[in-house]
């Protein structure tokens, strides 16, 4: 409610200046106005800076380092499964579904990684369920998921799901797995 506003004190004083500018033109004095321009200037500076700090500050207040956990989505090859959505659970919640576009998943396939969720989890133990859907082997409808349970402790966490060709089984492959 803070950020808010701050954001709407300083949309007023610009546009306080604006219409100063504009009394000032019709006015005539050249001089007046340039030095209105330049603290127009100077004002809209400090405003894009204070903007960009908020939202820093913003992200630390939301996602705070010490209770953050990331999960990503990676892909390897691709050949026995096309993905068409990911839908993620935190301890037994839905946290996220995705669905993914063909440049999305042309995307994964050439090494790319989806951020698919930011959120906070206390310490403790957790469990991180992922289903995936997609076309599997000779076009049918494929929906698989995986685990993983994990200790969160101080700090963040990340979490990859990675989606791989099994070669041996010619079918794909689901593992959670936790980033160092």
């Amino acid at each position: 409610m803070g950020v808010h506003m701050f954001k709407q004190l300083f949309v007023g004083l610009v546009a306080a200046l604006v219409v100063q500018a504009a009394v000032s033109e019709s006015v005539g004095d050249a001089a007046t106005l340039a030095t209105l321009d330049q603290q127009t200037q100077t004002l809209k500076s400090s405003v894009l800076n204070l903007n960009r700090e908020l939202f820093l500050l913003e992200e630390e207040l939301l996602y705070p380092a010490n209770t953050q956990v990331a999960v990503f989505v990676s892909m390897d090859v691709g050949e026995y499964f096309a993905l068409d959505s990911v839908e993620l659970k935190v301890d037994g919640k839905d946290v996220s579904n995705y669905l993914y576009t063909e440049r999305e998943v042309s995307a994964l396939h050439r090494g790319g990684v989806h951020q698919l969720y930011l959120g906070n989890l206390k310490a403790g133990e957790h469990e991180i369920v992922a289903i995936f859907t997609g076309k599997g082997p000779h076009q049918r409808d494929y929906r698989r998921g995986a685990t993983l349970l994990f200790d969160k402790n101080i700090g963040s966490k990340f979490v990859e799901l990675s989606i791989s060709d099994k070669q041996q089984n010619m079918q794909p492959e689901f593992v959670v797995r936790e980033w160092e």
